[in-house]
């Protein structure tokens, strides 16, 4: 498929510029039972009957794992914890016929895995612990031949002492027979382990919480019953400050309460799903990409990132990489046209000499040894050559953006000199283009390359596009009707692979027979590139992606971030995740069957629930599809035909009244559109394409599934995709997912997975806080707030607590003004927010001050986190908080309840030549106006106060320094945002300085002249007489 498709369906539209031709994978299905614990068939006893491990609940375990759990691991059941019996018939590992790991058996298991069958069994909470989390010796990559041949002494050594192998075996076994078993027992081990933080780190943390917890409570017991009578209205905004900071304290710090780090195995990912002689049964990926305005995101970025994946260390019959064009600009599709030209030669460079990164761009720039550990002779030359050639790429590349800057009047006119359907971003059809993937389609060495498809959704007046998420939803749907990979993974334009086994890295979870099937996304922290080493507006975010995000992991899953995520194709269609099987309650025949103390009244009411569930249509769409999961939609000619009476031909087998039942309880066409194609593949859970299409048909399809009027009176955007409704519909896309009971994983390998770029400039950073904290307010006054949405669902309690900290942290912004203008008021007034503190008082004073400094020190420890990485966190909390949040807040308001979008205007400067030049570019906004003031009034409250106590004795100095010690805290925490608004050279826009006097000289005037703390006369005035007396 090598041509572009254009097309509107509404309009019964297809052109076909260039001949096409593509490829479609081949999908395989099966079912089998398997171990809870390692995916294995259970097997049979010596007398032909199923192995049970725990008679006490009859959890599935094989004999291989049973004796693997009673010899290293706890001795217990993973269910019921009862501690298992000695099992009289052994186990031989030398009998071939006997064998469980007969090579044969291992392919058949690893069918199993790779086709992930759901099974109705609880799921194992603890996988570190027992024998789903052993742990093996040595590297986890690659080994060399000492270090192989000691794991497999050490695995021989385990098996002598287990009984499973004697020493007369070991003298009649060759070395390969042990290397073979050695390689099947390790595949047998589990992908990935759960790494709590170590008791003496985490337990001092959680103990100085609830200490804190406890001060807190006794500071606000002290600030409520003692007023300042002498400041009364100062009191009061100061107590409400401080309420909401304690309550904006306690969402975030709870849901840290259970953090984990997680460890993969990709050599046991290898070892499983990838043997030698035998096809590679890992799971396909598509890969998204969006992008809008190439010319604001430069194409050699984008195309930086393309080729980053193009090239990633996994099967390429199994990558589709598909690139969201939402500006339908021309300038981006010659980009990608040239980009896979490149493809041909940088992918076979990447694979030969192992390189990383694989973004042409960082990895040439790189400031390291390129030498270290390249053996290859060839290696310096062909890197020489690699580098001149990328070179002259992006060259093409920067001519391709010069000639994008001015459009011509008749419109961009293409190669063939077919006018371009884009030349109106506005009103234009559908547009799909392959590059790769296609018959003939290889690099520079006759290999296969990964498939590269260019999309752009049509787009009409009239029509709402829902921006980056409705972009979203319409590559979810082109590729689950071109490739229908079951995982998805999304990136920015800006976010290239650092790590190119970033994807094994996911897989390691989402392919894991124990809770893959329960995960809807596993999300990797994002890594930025190009940020001054000092951080100086917190762009990296250190605090939130090794702190916050930990913490949720250890309860349902960290939030979804918008990049970085890998997903699972079956989430983002609504449906829910796999029940999990309850262990069975113990019952008496001591008591009536009525009482409720027994199960029977309960399980009768339960029943009629679920009737009642069923005949109102509530059951869901995933019982439904779990049924039709039993026999694979198939077509019986070989001709497409898109009539949706033909999805009837996948329920053969079911009788009249179950036929009726599974077509009646959702109606797929009101929930997913109308493509029967599409709604055929949300059925096949293993992804693939459904038999008997082709080419043409699937194309024609995909046109259809990106029409403007597609979505109208679906589910799309509500219930299925992207979550439509906020500008950052990463939070709500998410929220949504763990409402309906699934969870997610936090991947952090050690090298980054992902990394990108951030704005480094004051003025570009507080406008992206502001955009996302506008998102957080949408949310917050939409029906998905996290306050009151989602109530009947299967949502954690810490869980919600973090949602609501993130839809409600910009209304903190108000109270923070206040606080932060309260010292100046008071140096300038010389009243104070506190009367005379007593010796009870100062206590829980210093108490909490106290609590809060070891609270820091103590998550510093078990994260990891650098002390300055804490401290630009606070710092631009403060900044934001004043500013862009304060900002958001208003505009949220009028937006939601007005219906008023206001835009702030960005006005650049010149920026400082050299590294980081951009750090001190200069862009005028409004947002810079009230952090700058709250600077000013502060400093002139110092000098105020100072001047006031140098002026009346000593005895006024002790009362003074509570008020200096919060002005300085003011100041100090502003001071990153007044380092940017000088400069590098010290320079300060007069606009800036001129707005900021202004606003705190009549602040500071308007005071003096109606000061409600000053006394009021009522009496006649008296005069001075003269006399001296």
């Amino acid at each position: 498929m090598a041509g572009l498709f254009t097309g509107s369906h509404g309009r019964n539209e297809l052109h076909e510029l260039h001949d096409s031709d593509e490829y479609r994978p081949p999908t395989r299905d099966s079912t089998t039972k398997i171990c809870r614990i390692c995916g294995d068939e259970i097997g049979l006893k010596e007398n032909g009957e199923m192995f049970v491990a725990c008679h006490e609940c009859g959890f599935p375990v094989c004999r291989p794992c049973y004796e693997y759990e009673r010899s290293e691991g706890h001795q217990s059941c993973p269910q019921c914890h009862t501690r298992y019996k000695r099992h009289k018939v052994k186990f031989n590992f030398d009998e071939k016929k006997n064998n469980q790991f007969d090579a044969a058996y291992v392919q058949e298991h690893e069918d199993n895995i790779q086709h992930q069958n759901h099974i109705n069994g609880a799921a194992i909470p603890s996988v570190a612990g027992s024998a789903a989390g052993k742990d093996f010796e040595g590297e986890k990559e690659t080994y060399n031949t000492e270090e192989w041949k000691e794991r497999v002494e050490k695995w021989k050594t385990r098996q002598e002492k287990r009984g499973l192998v004697t020493k007369a075996d070991d003298e009649r076994n060759d070395q390969n027979d042990y290397d073979d078993e050695f390689l099947i027992a390790e595949a047998r081990q589990p992908l990935w382990r759960k790494i709590p933080i170590a008791s003496r780190l985490i337990n001092p943390y959680r103990i100085v919480i609830i200490v804190r917890f406890v001060v807190l409570c006794f500071f606000f017991h002290f600030r409520i019953l003692t007023p300042a009578s002498d400041a009364y209205p100062l009191w009061i905004i100061s107590v409400i400050c401080e309420i909401w900071f304690g309550l904006s304290w306690i969402l975030d710090q709870f849901p840290k309460w259970f953090p984990i780090n997680r460890e993969t195995y990709l050599d046991r990912l290898s070892l499983r799903f990838e043997r030698e002689g035998e096809p590679n049964k890992l799971s396909p990926v598509d890969v998204f990409v969006s992008s809008v305005d190439p010319l604001k995101e430069p194409p050699i970025i984008t195309a930086n990132t393309v080729l980053s994946i193009l090239s990633v260390d996994y099967p390429v019959d199994k990558v589709s990489c598909y690139v969201s064009d939402d500006g339908a600009s021309m300038l981006l599709f010659d980009t990608l046209a040239e980009t896979a030209e490149f493809a041909r030669r940088w992918v076979p460079f990447c694979k030969k000499y192992n390189v990383e990164p694989r973004a042409p761009e960082f990895y040439f720039s790189e400031k390291i040894d390129y030498l270290k550990d390249k053996v290859q002779p060839t290696f310096v030359k062909d890197r020489r050559a690699m580098k001149r050639e990328y070179e002259e790429f992006k060259v093409r590349i920067n001519a391709l953006v010069a000639k994008a800057q001015k459009k011509p009047e008749e419109g961009w006119v293409m190669q063939d000199g077919t006018p371009w359907p884009g030349n109106n971003t506005r009103d234009h059809p559908g547009m799909i283009q392959v590059y790769l993937g296609s018959e003939g389609a290889l690099d520079i060495e006759g290999k296969e390359l990964p498939r590269l498809v260019y999309v752009s959704r049509e787009k009409r007046p009239g029509y709402q596009h829902h921006k980056k998420a409705g972009a979203m939803n319409a590559l979810v749907r082109v590729s689950a009707v071109l490739t229908n990979a079951p995982f998805m993974l999304n990136l920015d334009c800006d976010h290239y692979l650092n790590n190119s086994k970033a994807i094994r890295e996911a897989m390691c979870f989402l392919m894991d027979p124990q809770i893959g099937k329960k995960l809807c996304y596993v999300q990797f922290p994002q890594r930025f590139d190009g940020i001054d080493r000092h951080d100086r507006y917190a762009n990296r975010n250190v605090v939130f992606f090794d702190i916050n995000m930990k913490g949720l992991d250890g309860i349902q899953g960290p939030v979804y971030v918008g990049t970085g995520c890998v997903f699972n194709r079956q989430a983002l269609y609504g449906y829910d995740p796999p029940a999990s099987e309850k262990r069975a309650k113990m019952t008496c025949d001591c008591w009536p069957r009525w009482c409720c103390c027994c199960c029977g009244g309960s399980r009768k009411a339960k029943g009629k629930k679920k009737g009642l569930k069923a005949l109102l249509g509530l059951g869901g769409l995933y019982s439904k599809k779990k049924k039709m999961m039993g026999k694979q939609y198939t077509r019986k000619s070989a001709a497409p035909a898109f009539d949706l009476e033909e999805i009837e031909e996948g329920l053969e087998g079911y009788d009249e009244l179950e036929k009726s039942s599974l077509m009646s309880q959702k109606n797929f066409e009101k929930r997913f559109g109308m493509s029967p194609v599409f709604i055929t593949s949300t059925l096949m859970e293993n992804g693939g394409l459904p038999e008997g299409t082709n080419p043409t048909s699937l194309i024609k399809e995909a046109i259809h599934v990106i029409s403007c009027g597609y979505e109208e009176k679906t589910e799309w955007g509500k219930e299925i995709g992207w979550i439509y409704g906020s500008i950052t519909e990463d939070i709500l896309t998410g929220f949504k997912m763990h409402c309906r009971g699934w969870r997610s994983v936090y991947c952090c390998p050690k090298r980054a997975a992902f990394k990108g770029s951030a704005p480094i400039n004051l003025s570009d950073r507080l406008h992206q806080v502001l955009r996302w904290a506008l998102g957080s307010v949408e949310i917050f006054l939409s029906r998905h707030c996290p306050l009151w949405y989602g109530y009947g669902g299967k949502l954690k309690w810490l869980e919600r607590l973090a949602y609501i900290n993130t839809i409600v942290y910009p209304f903190t912004s108000i109270a923070l003004v206040a606080y932060c203008t309260l010292p100046a008021v008071c140096l300038l007034t010389g009243k104070f927010i506190v009367p005379t503190l007593n010796n009870l008082a100062s206590i829980w004073f210093m108490a909490l001050f106290l609590s809060i400094i070891v609270t820091g020190i103590l998550e510093l420890r078990w994260s990891g986190v650098s002390i300055e990485d804490w401290w630009r966190n606070e710092q631009f909390w403060v900044i934001g908080g004043v500013s862009a949040h304060l900002f958001a807040v208003f505009q949220g308001l009028l937006k939601v309840l007005g219906g008023v979008d206001t835009n702030f205007t960005v006005t650049s400067k010149a920026a400082e030549d050299g590294e980081f030049g951009d750090l001190y570019l200069f862009k005028w906004t409004t947002l810079l106006i009230p952090p700058t003031t709250l600077i000013i009034i502060n400093m002139v409250g110092v000098v105020a106060g100072i001047s006031g106590a140098i002026n009346n004795g000593y005895g006024s100095w002790g009362p003074l320094f509570g008020k200096l010690f919060f002005a300085f805290w003011v100041i100090v925490h502003l001071y990153p945002f007044l380092k940017g608004l000088m400069g590098k050279q010290n320079r300060t826009p007069t606009i800036v300085v001129l707005w900021s006097v202004l606003l705190a000289s009549i602040f500071s005037l308007v005071w003096v002249r109606i000061d409600p703390f000053l006394p009021k006369q009522t009496g006649p005035i008296l005069k001075q007489c003269g006399v001296q007396c």
